[in-house]
């Protein structure tokens, strides 16, 4: 428990980013799996799309500090290897 007056504030602030964090990594999450489904899928353009998407949001997640940009990067090079070959079996 906080004694002081400055160590409940940062007690407080640590709850509110750990709040924040934790939403911004499901929505990553999610974004990421919605676009491995759609790589499954036949549907190119929608796949295209969620890939996107997806690179979009871990980019984000990076520059906002939630994830590590080294993490995202992979993640999001995983990503488009993974939609590059996907788009080579379509054709």
């Amino acid at each position: 428990m906080a004694n002081t007056k400055s160590a409940e504030k940062r007690n407080r602030q640590a709850q509110k980013r750990r709040a924040r964090n934790t939403a911004v990594r499901t929505t990553v999450k999610n974004a990421v799996k919605k676009a491995r489904e759609n790589l499954t899928s036949k549907d190119g353009a929608k796949s295209a799309d969620a890939v996107k998407e997806a690179t979009r949001t871990l980019a984000k997640a990076a520059s906002k500090g939630v994830l590590h940009p080294r993490t995202a990067s992979r993640r999001i090079s995983r990503l488009a290897k993974a939609a590059a070959k996907s788009a080579a079996k379509a054709q």
